[in-house]
């Protein structure tokens, strides 16, 4: 191990400090008080009814921990968007798992919490996973009702999901374990089955407060909506039990019960482990920026650590090749951060896309399609090459080509940010707007439009110019405050923590975790048999 290893290995063990700091705050979500009064009411808090509920000894993917990170300050904050959410397994079965967390504005609906739930519905469909819903809210925050309620993607696209689904033949059980107010009470009956809890579970589309207002009745919330009302005089749930682990047990007895579909049919042999060393991953990624070889990290994430690469010697700011994660066979494309040489013996920018590589990865996505393998993106890109070389080139040509063949893969694609994620080039290796069936960052992942230094100074120039032409003086001094003020703004929109909290990313994860978080997405993803043809519409060659 030389100097350079055991720095970047400090480097990137302070920043997984650092992220388990901010997910044990998380994980308090409204706080310890809070909590307490869960207990009080005989209820357990969402993490702790997700442990009773999953396979002992299975993997559960978190998905949107860092959802609302930093954001709604003025209301308190909104910890995980106030809902805890990801994949597990119960009864055996590969499954979505909501879990309203109370302790949060009584489990009340930010803006955030929607575009959550919608991501994990979104999931459930890409991937015909089973969906559990463990239900306790007060419904839409009403202070931010504006942002939540009408439009498309807020609130009500839940209820339109829920029939969707149904009608795909996707199960929803949904676990009423305390309130479920207003709208939110269409949510447990457009579940296949509803499952409620005695003296704490309540379904109705007005509480007792509103009833009094509306009509003048005076009611209690049993009475009014609770499980002996619904299971004995509405018929509107199915089960009522006294206990949340009596209800819960129910649900694995439900999920022990479902048939086996058909599968999608990606390759899987026996799995192996990389020969090479995953933990080395921590030091062989530079978090300065500079230059490394990313077959290197690619032969600690797959089996055997045997990567068959494609055009080896073509294109190589882009490797792309064969290999297998956990049994499964995947194709990976991956950005190419050392200095290389061109078939033309110039010497190109690792990181930058240039035609022959974005030409050669496009190629490789195509196959990947035809032979049905799911691709993996491994992403630290700074952008497609510029300059007047690469535009007489047909730099945008070649460029759009890859854009091309991104967007229309049909095969499951899984993106992994492991530093930069600039401008196009997120586009081209598969960001966010193109639909991977997962996207994790690492700690080190920077998501932005361009480097900071780039847009601070582009940023600062044109302010700069602006004051000047108004006949204001701009000292050396003021320009570098201006300067220093506007990279730092930027620098925090370009973190991991800025995206995922606007679930840009799924998680930010340990980079020893991403073979694992692979292979449980491949697994979700075999799950739906249906896949469209390949067609790539018009492009230029």
């Amino acid at each position: 191990m030389n100097i350079e290893f055991n720095r970047n290995e400090d480097n990137l063990k302070l920043l997984l400090s650092d992220r388990r700091q901010k997910l044990a705050k998380i994980f308090e979500g409204g706080g310890k008080k809070a909590q307490a009064k869960q207990k009080e009411k005989n209820k357990l808090t969402p993490r702790e009814r997700i442990e009773y509920l999953v396979d002992k000894d299975s993997p559960f993917i978190e998905i949107g921990a860092f959802a609302g990170y930093e954001m709604y300050k003025e209301e308190g904050g909104c910890p995980a968007g106030g809902t805890v959410a990801g994949i597990g397994y119960v009864s055996g079965r590969q499954c979505v798992i909501l879990a309203n967390d109370q302790t949060v504005k009584a489990g009340a609906w930010f803006p955030i919490t929607g575009k959550k739930n919608l991501r994990l519905q979104e999931i459930a469909m890409e991937n015909h996973l089973p969906v559990i819903y463990l239900v306790d809210s007060a419904g839409v925050y009403l202070p931010l009702q504006d942002e939540i309620f009408p439009d498309k993607e807020h609130f009500g696209r839940i209820f339109r999901n829920n029939a969707q689904m149904s009608g795909m033949g996707i199960t929803q059980i949904a676990a009423v374990m305390g309130a479920c107010v207003a709208g939110g009470a269409y949510l447990p009956i457009m579940s296949d089955e509803t499952l409620m809890v005695e003296n704490n579970g309540s379904i109705f589309l007005a509480g007792p407060y509103l009833v009094k207002a509306a009509i003048g009745e005076d009611i209690d919330a049993e009475t009014l909506g609770g499980a002996v009302t619904h299971t004995e005089i509405s018929g509107i749930a199915d089960y009522k039990f006294k206990t949340e682990q009596e209800c819960l047990n129910q649900v694995k007895k439900i999920m022990s019960m479902l048939g086996e579909k058909e599968k999608a049919g990606f390759d899987r042999i026996a799995p192996a482990a990389p020969k090479k060393d995953p933990q080395d991953l921590y030091g062989l990624f530079p978090t300065d920026g500079k230059p490394y070889d990313v077959v290197d990290l690619i032969e600690r994430i797959v089996d055997n650590s045997v990567f068959d690469e494609y055009k080896e010697d073509y294109g190589k700011t882009i490797v792309c090749g064969y290999a297998r994660i956990d049994g499964w066979a995947v194709g990976i494309v991956a950005n190419q951060r050392k200095i290389v040489k061109s078939k033309k013996g110039e010497m190109q920018m690792g990181g930058v896309i240039y035609n022959d590589s974005a030409d050669k990865a496009a190629r490789f996505i195509l196959n990947c399609n035809q032979k049905k393998i799911p691709l993996v993106f491994l992403q630290d890109v700074t952008g497609f090459m510029v300059g007047s070389r690469s535009e007489h080139a047909g730099i945008i040509k070649d460029g759009a080509k890859l854009v091309n063949a991104v967007a229309n893969s049909v095969v499951p694609k899984f993106t992994i940010i492991t530093g930069n994620s600039y401008g196009a080039g997120n586009y081209a290796m598969c960001g966010k707007a193109y639909d991977p069936r997962f996207i994790y960052a690492w700690p080190t992942a920077k998501i932005a439009v361009m480097g900071g230094d780039q847009a601070a100074k582009t940023m600062a120039q044109i302010q700069v110019a602006g004051m000047k032409s108004q006949g204001k003086e701009v000292t050396p001094a003021q320009e570098q405050e201006l300067l220093n003020e506007i990279k730092g703004r930027y620098e925090k929109q370009a973190s991991p923590y800025y995206a995922a909290a606007r679930l840009w990313v799924d998680d930010i994860i340990d980079p020893a975790d991403t073979r694992l978080l692979i292979s449980e997405g491949i697994n979700a993803a075999n799950h739906n048999p249906y896949m469209r043809d390949l067609r790539t519409g018009v492009f230029q060659v």
